[in-house]
């Protein structure tokens, strides 16, 4: 089993930044990418970004320019530096960690999620 432990969200003013991170820990053999997701009240959970173990990151159109993921492969840390925030940002935000095990087998693992609220 892997854990997936979010912080750093909370209320900021339109135009604010925060920083999201997340702790994967338990038995894991490989990370394979790890990445964000958010969904606000009444909609679908939809991809912020993504970043592979060793490969290119990936944005939603919607966050380009204003949201940054990086990661530390050592700690197993996945970070979310968003700038410049909207009220339309505002959601939970969830932390994600695609694993291999020693198998071979790909298992999904999502954090517990994280508020974030942008004020106009």
């Amino acid at each position: 089993q892997v854990q997936l432990v979010e912080s750093g969200g909370g209320l900021v003013q339109a135009g604010g930044s925060l920083r999201l991170s997340c702790a994967a820990s338990g038995r894991i053999f490989l990370i394979v990418a790890m990445g964000w997701y958010r969904q606000a009240p009444g909609k679908q959970r939809e991809l912020v970004a993504t970043i592979p173990r060793g490969g290119n990151t990936n944005y939603a159109d919607s966050v380009k320019g204003r949201f940054t993921i990086s990661r530390d492969n050592t700690d197993n840390m996945v970070y979310l530096q968003m700038n410049n925030l909207k009220p339309e940002d505002t959601a939970a935000y969830y932390c994600n960690a695609e694993t291999l095990t020693v198998s071979g087998k790909r298992l999904d693992y999502w954090g517990q999620g994280t508020q974030v609220t942008v004020s106009s």
